[in-house]
């Protein structure tokens, strides 16, 4: 149970939405590829681990997680894991990626071993090394790029050999959504990062601006149906993008009004699972519709 809980579950679904988004355009388009989605699937998942166990790790080591912390029990700063055993896990978690990652050189050749490793690498670099990301504002950037962007235009790319302006219009709305989640996260530990020196954009910029950004990533996500169906090809797709848009604003409302109501740092963590689980939700509405349209 240590180990499953250090895998962060709640965030595991920033892994799976964009391959089954990608994998969902691939299959509208005719040229779905079973094997080359499920090994996606599994490298996508297991640089989500490897970065879960890298930010266990290196924020014991920089002093972000201390008691003082408010969040869910980290397996390092708890004491449960000693730190060399989390980092020698985390450079397991991602070597098993890498290996993983390399089966898909037969699908989309040797550009993806590019990808891969910039995706490793970012994994690492997110709390590690001389300049992390999550602690100089970026970790949203990295989200949003690297679960959105990347994985679902990479998804696409090995199962149909190209790159479509619908493809990154998906994968920014799962971007958004994903990056949502750190927000979260980061929105409850502000205090705590703050006196660690971790300078999130909640940090940076403020829970005001913070609570902005979340709502402009869901209306980033609902748009993204609309935006779809005026790139199909196909006549009167539009309208079917409206029940989708309906059916997908009300939660996401529901969370805009959690966010800005949340007072307790128990709050907060409901929240953090829901935003994941809505990630989930939209995965599956959006993959659904895209087969079916």
């Amino acid at each position: 149970m240590i180990w499953l809980a250090a895998t962060r579950p709640r965030t595991l679904p920033a892994a799976v939405a964009p391959v089954l988004v990608g994998s969902a355009l691939a299959w509208r388009a005719g040229h779905f590829v079973g094997p080359a989605a499920g090994i996606c699937l599994a490298f996508a998942l297991l640089v989500q681990v490897g970065t879960n166990f890298a930010n266990d790790y290196f924020d014991f080591i920089k002093g972000a997680d201390t008691p003082a912390r408010v969040g869910p029990r980290r397996a390092v700063a708890a004491g449960l894991v000693r730190p060399a055993v989390m980092r020698h896990a985390m450079l397991a978690v991602f070597a098993a990626a890498f290996c993983v990652g390399l089966t898909l050189l037969r699908y989309g050749g040797w550009p993806l071993l590019a990808i891969g490793v910039a995706s490793i690498a970012s994994g690492l670099a997110y709390t590690g090394g001389p300049w992390p990301l999550g602690y100089r504002g970026l970790g949203d950037v990295f989200v949003f790029v690297f679960f959105g962007l990347v994985a679902v235009g990479a998804t696409f790319f090995v199962q149909t050999g190209r790159v479509t302006v619908a493809a990154l219009a998906a994968a920014a709305g799962v971007g958004a959504l994903a990056s949502n989640i750190l927000l979260v996260n980061n929105y409850r530990d502000a205090d705590t990062d703050a006196r660690a020196d971790k300078r999130t954009l909640v940090v940076r910029l403020g829970r005001p601006f913070a609570r902005g950004q979340f709502t402009v990533a869901l209306i980033l996500a609902l748009a993204v149906p609309v935006a779809l169906a005026l790139l199909d090809p196909q006549p009167n797709r539009l309208w079917s993008a409206v029940p989708l848009t309906l059916l997908l604003a009300w939660p996401a409302a529901r969370q805009r009004t959690a966010l800005h109501a949340a007072q307790t740092p128990g709050a907060l963590i409901t929240l953090l699972g829901h935003t994941g689980l809505y990630l989930a939700l939209y995965a599956v509405a959006l993959s659904a519709w895209l087969v079916t349209m």
